[in-house]
């Protein structure tokens, strides 16, 4: 028995896929069906969470709709995907959150921690209109605000993130496969840093039927490494005022600046690219449940680095001050939808390529 209509589903369409075998070169999904003599909940979900939705089984099946079988993988495996992220939150109240984002919730989520941090702002006695900021943000919201406010909110949502990783990892690893070994899992690293499985059969993703492109994996790249130097900008920030002492503001050259900057022009970049693409893309790929699970992280991601960069051109304005609390509402909303929104699916994709790489021959 299985879960949900979804796993119902996803196993009939796996069980026929299996059977005709056609698509295996096309990605890491259907090697790794073809390991599974059974289709548990468990097995289902890591191959959900393989699957790169990139649309070329879809094209390429003899068997999709409107045939009567009706096999379409990259939705039906998008749904169970979704429920995977429900069944492993941390805390499980907080799972029938996914289903409830949308553009407003993003827009309402950060302008009323905006809200709260001017009202911090405001309750501590900070010109919030100074007439001179020469770009000292501790001046609004001091450093000790800060830390505690934005390191105890990214604590808890470490903390969510891992143990929802631990657990789907439990039940991916639970799925009776064939052939399974004990070897390291870093090239499943590789392969989510490259997203080789965009590519993986010598050609770009598929946009439409018969036609492919690079620019949906470019895009992700732009968000994905964007954010990663935007994470080392403020740890480098972090590392200066500890270690060394040296306070904000810094040069336009320094390391933190430069870092921040580069991972700024990444989150324009890659989360516009990937709306306008989800636009254009053929709506059989995706769940239509899950549009507004994507485009609220990608409206987050964009309207942090603009504020961001907005913020950095105009530190040393007057309006310094209410950039900063609105660029800080952002990043706070982020940090609080991160465990309970789209960002999950690069950590549990990740931990399904790692799996992968260790059944391999």
């Amino acid at each position: 028995m299985h879960a949900t209509n979804a796993h119902v589903e996803a196993n009939r369409q796996m069980t026929i896929c299996n059977a005709c075998r056609y698509c295996e070169g096309l990605c890491a999904v259907f090697p790794a069906m073809e390991r599974s003599r059974t289709f548990s909940d468990g097995s289902l979900e890591y191959l959900a969470n393989l699957c790169h939705s990139c649309g070329a089984c879809y094209y390429a099946c003899q068997y999709a709709p409107p045939h009567e079988f009706g096999i379409d993988v990259p939705r039906t495996l998008a749904e169970v995907r979704l429920g995977s992220y429900e069944e492993y939150c941390w805390p499980a109240v907080l799972g029938a959150s996914f289903r409830r984002h949308s553009m407003t919730s993003a827009w309402v989520v950060s302008l009323q921690a905006s809200a709260v941090i001017l009202a911090l702002a405001v309750m501590s006695g900070a010109d919030v209109w100074p007439a001179d900021p020469a770009g000292d943000f501790y001046r609004v919201v001091s450093h000790c605000a800060m830390v505690v406010l934005f390191g105890l909110t990214g604590a808890f949502a470490a903390l969510a993130l891992v143990i929802g990783c631990v657990r789907a990892v439990r039940a991916f690893n639970a799925a009776p496969v064939v052939g399974r070994t004990s070897t390291s899992g870093l090239r499943g690293i590789w392969d989510a840093l490259t997203l080789r499985h965009l590519h993986s059969s010598g050609a770009d993703c598929t946009t439409a039927e018969e036609q492919r492109s690079p620019w949906r994996r470019w895009f992700h790249h732009a968000t994905m490494y964007g954010f990663l130097l935007c994470f080392a900008s403020t740890s480098v920030a972090a590392l200066y005022h500890v270690v060394f002492g040296w306070r904000a503001p810094y040069g336009y050259a320094s390391l933190p600046v430069v870092l921040g900057t580069l991972g700024g022009a990444g989150l324009l970049i890659g989360p516009a690219g990937l709306f306008v693409l989800r636009r254009r893309r053929d709506r059989a790929l995706a769940d239509p449940a899950q549009n507004g699970l994507d485009e609220s992280l990608i409206l987050m991601l964009f309207m942090t680095s603009a504020t961001g960069l907005l913020l950095l051109v105009l530190r040393d304005m007057p309006v310094m001050a209410l950039l900063l609390v609105v660029h800080l509402g952002f990043v706070l909303g982020l940090f609080l939808t991160l465990p309970y929104g789209k960002f999950v699916h690069g950590i549990y994709r990740t931990a399904a390529l790692m799996i992968y790489s260790q059944e391999r021959p």
